[in-house]
This record gives C-alpha cells, structure tokens and sequence, in this order.
C-alpha cells in the first residue's frame, strides 16, 4: 500500500496564493510553528495541501529569505559547487544562507548555463568545449608512406636482437675430423693384428704356449 494523501485534495483549493492565505498561514506558523505539515493546513484554517503549505513557506513566506536577483558572489559560489556536486541543489542551498534549492535551480537553467555557454565552457563537465572537442576527435591518419617507414623500421628490440658474445677456442671442423680418424685408426690397431686364431684381444700373444706338429 501507497502512503495516504496528506489531505483530501478533492476539498482544497489550487492555483494561486491569496494574500489573505499567505497571512493566515504566517500568523499560525510563528504562533505554533512549523510543526505538522499534514494537519497544518486544518489548524491553520486553510483549504490548502499540507504540500502546498510547506513549499509556500520554504519558498516564499520564510522571514530569511533573501529577497532579489542573485549577486556576483553568489553566481561564482554556484558555479563552484555545481563543478563539485553537481545537480544537488539542496546541498548548494545549504551554501547560500536565504535562497531555496528550488529557486537555486531555477536560476541555474535561466541564467548561468547560458552564461557559461556563452564564456565556452561546457556547464556539465565545466571545461572548455574546445578542449573536450580536441579530447573527443579521433587521431590523425597515418599516410601510406609513414605506416611503411614504420614497418620497414619495425621495434627498435627487433632491429637489435640480443647478441651471444659467448665465445668458445676450437680446432677448424676440417682438423677436427682428421683427429677423430686418426683416433679411430689407433684404436682398431690396437684391437689386435692377432685374428688368425679368431681371438680378438689386445694382449699380446704368447708363442711359446704353441706346439709344433
């Protein structure tokens, strides 16, 4: 279930304040106060919604509100608060002893934006709306010749590979394959000249142990 209406809005009246209206409700609020908003008007004896009867005297009727146009001092304190906060008029009302959130805003879209238009300065982001165009624009295209002078130069890493200064002292390939043959001649020569008997040994054959038949 919704929130009850503050009052039967069918038996009240809209539109404008009579003056009449703006004295009885003056005259109830600094004898008893703000107090109730939704069983002000019945007390007060106005044919008024408690809404209506609050935003009249908050915005209207209230002794400290500050009367006339908005000073310079004030305009640059807005335009201060609004690049920090934003749109949150309550909290810039709070800075400006006398004037209403709603009044704050009202003046906001009437008067300063188009100001700010007008100096070049974006009232949203509050910079210079050249600066957001330059930021925004795409960059330069590349021509032909300069995307080829790129390839051809490739990543300064890739022009300069890692070296191997490791560096090893070794024979010639040809000196070390007459080695390798030489050892592999020296080493069958030492298997044996001795393979008549079918004995493969490197000892040295003893010919005292034959008998002559």
């Amino acid at each position: 279930m919704g929130r009850s209406p503050c009052c039967e809005k069918a038996h009240t009246n809209k539109g404008a304040w009579t003056k009449e209206e703006d004295d009885r409700l003056i005259t109830y609020i600094r004898t008893h106060g703000e107090g109730c908003w939704r069983s002000l008007p019945k007390a007060a004896g106005l044919l008024r919604c408690g809404k209506s009867c609050r935003l009249r005297w908050i915005n209207y009727l209230r002794p400290d509100l500050k009367r006339g146009n908005f000073t310079h001092e004030e305009d640059d304190i807005i335009i201060k608060l609004h690049s920090l906060l934003g749109n949150k008029w309550s909290l810039i009302a709070g800075r400006l002893p006398g004037r209403t959130d709603n009044e704050i805003k009202n003046y906001w879209n009437t008067h300063i934006k188009r100001k700010l238009l007008n100096r070049g300065i974006d009232p949203v982001s509050h910079r210079s709306m050249n600066e957001a165009s330059i930021s925004l624009a795409p960059p330069p295209a590349q021509s032909l010749d300069e995307e080829k002078k790129e390839e051809s130069e490739g990543n300064p890493e890739e022009r300069c590979p890692d070296l191997n200064l490791e560096l090893r002292i070794s024979l010639p390939l040809q000196d070390a394959d007459l080695i390798l043959k030489h050892n592999q001649q020296q080493k069958q020569s030492s298997i044996s000249a001795y393979d008549f008997l079918g004995l493969r040994s490197a000892a040295v054959f003893d010919c005292r142990v034959l008998e002559m038949k």
